[in-house]
């Protein structure tokens, strides 16, 4: 079930881009030869029009075929106007930046729906979540949805406005004795407990889970301005991030960051199937974001690269060197795929380990 599942959720999403792609080429004039599903050998295609739609033996990707994409495919002079090549950088640009933009925007409503659904909004309360039977708290009178909202000990009060204020506090005065004021419904009650100074494992000194969030359902006409929000600032800090990787690499440093291939990302796919629908959702956004990014940066092969070129001819009025384009685009291209089975076998090590 997670295999497909992964294989759905990275077909849907280069299929977003990849259509991306196709929308733009058409609206520019650009004959579409080739929409393909998967990656070749082709099984089979259905052409509709001037495009061949195909199924290709490997399910884990897409590709559009424009024509005249390279200098050579322009055969007939009839055709060469809805050559890719031929058309104004601006053109080019934009059937570039498609992809890109189909990403983001499938990342934009999937967070948008998901706000319709619910998420977690942090506050300035500390709320119970679980009482630990036969627990310091659960002896002393505690129940989910308790609000603690100060603590006593000895003469001096401590005001408590996030998780880790009560956490901080149980750790220290461990084995005294402490008044916790809290709110439950419409009462005002004050509770004595005494947290233990060596919890079993996994239980902490008090035996509670608390949390500073709170679930908040959106309607249907706020969450797309939210959703924006929302991704706006995951793509920045994704780009932010994988800025910062690219340089301790490029600067020989050493990065804490797990890099993980499509192996990996099968895995987190498993975690995120027992979490429900809204986590597998949540999945997708991040990875359709993470396309989008990467995708925009200039290295040869990505759509980054080919704009590029683009901006270059866009400033100089002249096209690059065809031959220089195509053997820029096919080293990154293989050093791409080098990284990508790269990545795979640590991600195969990883899981044997």
């Amino acid at each position: 079930m997670s295999i497909i599942v992964f294989i759905i959720i990275l077909a849907v999403l280069i299929l977003i881009h990849e259509f991306g792609h196709f929308i733009a080429a058409k609206k520019q004039g650009v004959r579409v030869d080739e929409f393909g599903f998967g990656l070749p050998p082709r099984l089979f295609g259905i052409k509709i029009g001037e495009t061949l739609y195909s199924i290709n033996l490997i399910p884990l990707g897409g590709f559009v075929k424009l024509y005249g994409e390279e200098y050579h495919e322009i055969k007939k002079k009839t055709q060469s106007q809805r050559a890719f090549i031929n058309k104004k950088p601006w053109q080019k640009a934009l059937i570039i930046l498609a992809g890109v933009a189909g990403n983001f925007l499938l990342g934009w409503f999937l967070i948008s729906f998901l706000f319709t659904q619910g998420v977690p909004v942090p506050t300035d309360r500390v709320i119970v979540e679980k009482v630990t039977e036969n627990s310091p708290a659960a002896v002393s009178g505690f129940k989910p949805k308790d609000v603690i909202t100060e603590i006593k000990i000895g003469d001096k009060t401590y005001p408590i406005k996030q998780s880790t204020d009560l956490i901080e506090l149980s750790r220290k005065f461990a084995g005294a004795k402490m008044t916790m004021t809290v709110s439950r419904s419409s009462e005002i009650l004050k509770l004595d407990v005494t947290p233990r100074k060596n919890p079993p494992k996994d239980q902490g000194p008090l035996g509670v889970t608390v949390t500073s969030f709170v679930e908040k359902k959106f309607p249907w006409y706020q969450a797309p301005v939210y959703g924006l929000i929302e991704s706006v600032n995951i793509t920045t800090n994704i780009f932010r991030e994988l800025s910062k990787i690219l340089f301790q690499l490029v600067t020989f440093q050493k990065t804490d960051a797990q890099i993980s291939g499509p192996i990996g990302i099968a895995q987190f796919t498993a975690t995120a199937i027992k979490f429900g629908n809204n986590a597998v959702l949540e999945l997708m956004a991040l990875l359709s974001f993470n396309l989008a990014i990467i995708n925009i940066m200039p290295f040869p092969a990505l759509d980054g690269g080919r704009l590029v070129f683009v901006i270059y001819e866009w400033i100089t009025g002249k096209q690059s060197n065809k031959n220089f384009e195509k053997y820029v685009n096919f080293i990154g291209f293989v050093m791409l795929l080098s990284l990508g089975i790269l990545i795979s076998v640590l991600d195969v090590i990883k899981l044997y380990k």
